[in-house]
């Protein structure tokens, strides 16, 4: 029998340690701040997002896993999952779809957190996966009892999730004020020691601001973070 969390608010599915920090912690540090609950899903541990050939993957995996605990207790995070699946390596598949199928009927979110399977041009393939793969299992693969029936014997019950955002999307219909909670963004971006490296971004702090400020462009605030913001059917 699986560890039901019936109080969970927001789900955040990411491929990698460091994206939902670069995606959502502004708008985490909002929600967490204000008392709803948020669990992290992490679909691999980023054992190739290295450029220092003295690291193996086993010792990448462990660096990373830790940034992402540090970050997510920063923001108030109640709780991150590690699938542990190979990086560059995902793939929609019936195995991986269940997984996440899991981890919604477990936790039963009301919103859901990933990024945007739809961006064109230059971006990460495990990116897009699991997005796609995210999509597909809140609708309809989380809600129907005959999907992966064999989760009900897990005590995993059908489960209906109400909205899901989309980070890093091109086309934006939600724009969140950050303003208060930037520098909790930036403070949970700092955590990926291991990643800014990898970044070439020489001030942090500054690069941060200006993309916060883009995002925001069009509102009455100073800094925010942009998604696209779906409603699930039901």
């Amino acid at each position: 029998m699986n560890d039901i969390h019936a109080d969970i608010d927001i789900m955040v599915i990411s491929a990698h340690p460091d994206d939902a920090e670069f995606g959502a912690a502004g708008t985490v540090a909002k929600w967490t701040g204000a008392g709803q609950a948020v669990i992290y899903v992490v679909c691999t541990s980023g054992d190739k997002g290295t450029s220092d050939r003295s690291l193996t993957p086993e010792q990448l995996i462990t660096i990373r896993e830790q940034e992402q605990r540090n970050a997510a207790s920063l923001l108030g995070v109640k709780e991150v999952v590690f699938l542990k699946y190979r990086d560059q390596e995902l793939e929609d598949t019936v195995e991986f779809r269940k997984d996440i199928v899991r981890q919604i009927r477990r936790f039963r979110p009301r919103t859901v957190v990933t990024s945007d399977p739809y961006r064109r041009y230059i971006w990460h393939r495990d990116h897009r996966i699991v997005g796609q793969v995210t999509l597909d299992a809140v609708f309809p693969y989380a809600r129907d009892y005959l999907a992966y029936p064999d989760l009900i014997e897990e005590g995993l019950e059908p489960h209906k999730v109400a909205e899901v955002l989309f980070y890093a999307a091109e086309d934006i219909n939600f724009r969140s004020d950050i303003t208060e909670t930037f520098d909790l963004k930036l403070a949970a971006l700092r955590c990926h020691e291991s990643q800014v490296k990898e970044s070439g971004v020489d001030d942090l702090e500054s690069w941060l601001r200006k993309r916060c400020r883009q995002m925001a462009d069009g509102e009455s605030f100073e800094l925010g973070e942009a998604f696209y913001r779906v409603k699930a059917p039901k």
